[in-house]
C-alpha cells in the first residue's frame, strides 16, 4: 500500500476537502439549532395547529433518508425558479434535517424542566420570550449537550452524502484522488482517518463543555 505517496501528492486536496466538510457541518448545525429551537417550542405548544404542523415537519425529515432529502432539495429549488449553487442546496437540506433531530432533542430537554419555574416566572410578570431565553433555554442546553454533540457528529458523517450533488467536500475529493491515483483503498482509508480525527475532536470538545457546565452548576 502506498499511503505516503497518496498523502504527499494530494495532502492539499484532502485538507481543502476536510475544511469544506467542517464548514458545511458547522453552518448546518448552527442554523439547525436556531430552527430546531423554534420547532421544539412548536412541538410542545398548546395550539393544536402549530403542534401538528411541527410534528409533521419532524416526521418527514426524521423519517426519510437524508440522501433522498438532498436530491429533492437539489432538484426542487431550480424547479421553483431558485437557481442556487449545489453547496447552498446541500446546506439547506442538511439544516432542515438536523433541525428536526435537534427539535426532538430540545423537546426532551424542555419537558424535563419543572413546569413550576414557568408558572412562577409568569406570576412575577416575566414575558414569554424572556422566560424562554433566560430560564428555559439555558437549562435545556445543559441537559441536552451530550445528545447535541452526537447530532453534530452525525451531521459531519452525513455530510459525505453531499458529494452526490457535486459539492467538493472530503468524500468527493477522495473520489477525485482515486480517479487520478487508482488507489481506492489507500485513499478511502485516509478519508476515514480524517473523518475519525474530526469526530474525536468534537467528542473531546463536547466532554470538555459538559465537565465545565457540571463544575459551574456544582459551584
Amino acid at each position: 500500500m502506498d499511503f505516503l505517496g497518496v498523502i504527499s501528492n494530494h495532502y492539499n486536496a484532502f485538507l481543502v476537502g476536510a475544511a469544506m466538510t467542517a464548514m458545511v457541518s458547522a453552518v448546518c448545525i448552527a442554523a439547525g439549532m436556531i430552527l430546531g429551537l423554534w420547532l421544539s417550542f412548536g412541538l410542545i405548544s398548546r395550539n393544536r395547529t402549530i403542534r401538528r404542523a411541527s410534528a409533521a415537519y419532524r416526521s418527514f425529515w426524521r423519517g426519510t433518508p437524508i440522501l433522498v432529502q438532498l436530491l429533492i432539495v437539489f432538484y426542487l429549488l431550480p424547479a421553483i425558479g431558485l437557481d442556487v449553487p449545489p453547496i447552498a442546496a446541500a446546506i439547506i437540506a442538511l439544516t432542515m434535517n438536523t433541525a428536526a433531530f435537534q427539535a426532538e432533542i430540545f423537546r426532551g430537554g424542555l419537558l424535563s424542566i419543572p413546569s413550576g419555574q414557568v408558572e412562577a416566572a409568569r406570576m412575577l410578570g416575566i414575558g414569554l420570550l424572556a422566560i424562554r431565553v433566560r430560564i428555559l433555554i439555558p437549562q435545556m442546553m445543559r441537559l441536552v449537550l451530550p445528545a447535541l454533540v452526537n447530532e453534530t457528529i452525525s451531521i459531519l458523517k452525513n455530510s459525505s452524502l453531499i458529494s452526490v450533488i457535486a459539492v467538493t467536500e472530503l468524500m468527493r475529493t477522495s473520489q477525485q484522488v482515486v480517479s487520478v491515483t487508482y488507489r481506492p483503498l489507500e485513499t478511502y482509508l485516509i478519508a476515514a482517518a480524517i473523518y475519525l480525527a474530526m469526530n474525536l475532536v468534537l467528542a473531546r470538545a463536547g466532554a470538555w463543555f459538559e465537565k465545565r457546565h457540571a463544575a459551574v452548576a456544582a459551584y
